[in-house]
């Protein structure tokens, strides 16, 4: 991992810690995974936040949400509005690409597919950026 993350110290994060932040998106605002791990290095003071953890824990809270939806629960964690690194649309997701599209254009947002990608157009502008806040 020094190769591609560099030397320091780095933190794995727990279920709840990727769900909390994701939670924490607005309606109409993205975020990545890279803020999200940029936003849980800088709570436990590491230079890292281990990728694949993040993205299981992210992927684990989207089936968890879809889950609670089909039970007809409103308050969800909207994992549509997490995406992976470049604004591109996590395939993985409950629903796989469409349904994360259909549930990112009635936000507001505008999908285009590139290669084999779909990517959220302009995605920086809507960006939150959670490490940025004070308070986790």
């Amino acid at each position: 991992m020094t190769k591609k993350w560099g030397t320091g110290t780095l933190v794995i994060p727990a279920p709840i810690e990727v769900d909390e932040l994701m939670r924490k998106v607005p309606k109409g605002k993205l975020i990545t995974i890279n803020e999200i791990r940029a936003a849980l290095a800088k709570k436990h003071g590491t230079n890292v936040c281990c990728p694949l953890t993040t993205g299981i824990f992210a992927w684990i809270a989207a089936n968890a949400a879809e889950e609670q939806r089909q039970k007809g629960e409103k308050d969800i964690t909207p994992y549509w509005r997490t995406l992976k690194t470049g604004g591109i649309i996590n395939p993985k997701y409950p629903g796989g690409v469409e349904r994360q599209k259909e549930l990112l254009e009635k936000e507001g947002h505008k999908v285009v597919r590139k290669g084999k990608k779909y990517i959220v157009v302009n995605y920086e502008k809507s960006l939150v950026r959670l490490y940025e806040e004070t308070t986790l």
